[in-house]
């Protein structure tokens, strides 16, 4: 292939808590702008596309100097988006999805997802994680819990670990429940940072993945890969990137683009 990885973002315009959400601009550029540019300083992929089906994001997408693969509506979910605009996006092994709505997600995270599948050969995808120390998020169903077990095979300087399970559960359930189980080392409790580096050829054989009971349960894709019997990867990284959802969400992003001078 002629690149290591290419970024796909996939943007709709839609939104039901925070309604035109990629573009909002109070800022001075837009949020879909602000989550390509941190992607484009990820050192291991080569291009960053921004995925839609809404030719007014594409027309700001390309005001701003970026690349643009248009796709049907239909699409219903942004893993979807990515393997229709497969045949559009540039030759590379890894495709690397970075929701449009994760600004703050550093390229040093990017980087390390596609790292992952260089050291894990067995494993077709590979995504984030960062340990779960608050009891609160434990319990909150919207942050999602990864169960995990040691990747085999894998050198120290490099941990990884493999995911067995994804859940909105408190997972694992300790039958005997103590808060100092949030303080185990290594950890326990992994929450799951919503970013995937997939082989390419995982993403073409997408459509013929055999549906997922826990996946439409969970509300969850990923345990559609899970269920398939595909291995992930995980790596840990200190702490996860704020997702804009709420309006409340994008005006603390707007305060602190403003304390460090970024609007």
């Amino acid at each position: 292939m002629a690149d290591s990885a290419v970024i796909a973002i996939p943007a709709r315009l839609s939104s039901q808590r925070l309604p035109r959400k990629m573009l909002l601009v109070e800022t001075g550029r837009t949020l879909l702008e602000h989550t390509w540019r941190a992607a484009r300083g990820a050192r291991r992929a080569a291009h960053v596309v921004v995925v839609t089906d809404s030719e007014e994001i594409a027309a700001v997408v390309r005001g701003f100097g970026g690349e643009v693969v248009m796709t049907s509506p239909e699409c219903p979910s942004g893993t979807a988006r990515i393997v229709e605009a497969l045949p559009g996006l540039p030759a590379a092994d890894v495709v690397v999805n970075v929701q449009g709505d994760e600004p703050e997600l550093a390229a040093t995270a990017i980087d390390a997802a596609i790292a992952l599948l260089g050291a894990c050969p067995e494993a077709g995808v590979a995504t984030l994680v960062t340990p779960l120390r608050n009891e609160a998020d434990l319990r909150d169903p919207a942050a999602v819990k990864a169960v995990l077990t040691p990747w085999p095979g894998v050198e120290a300087a490099t941990p990884a670990w493999r995911a067995i399970y994804f859940s909105r559960a408190p997972v694992p359930a300790a039958r005997d429940w103590s808060p100092a189980l949030l303080a185990s080392e290594p950890p326990l409790y992994w929450q799951h940072v919503g970013l995937y580096a997939y082989r390419r050829r995982i993403l073409e054989a997408w459509d013929a993945l055999p549906e997922s009971r826990l996946a439409t349960i969970e509300s969850l894709e990923q345990l559609r890969i899970v269920e398939a019997g595909i291995p992930i990867v995980a790596g840990a990284i200190d702490h996860a990137a704020r997702g804009i959802d709420t309006p409340q969400d994008y005006a603390r992003f707007v305060d602190r683009c403003r304390a460090r001078g970024a609007a």
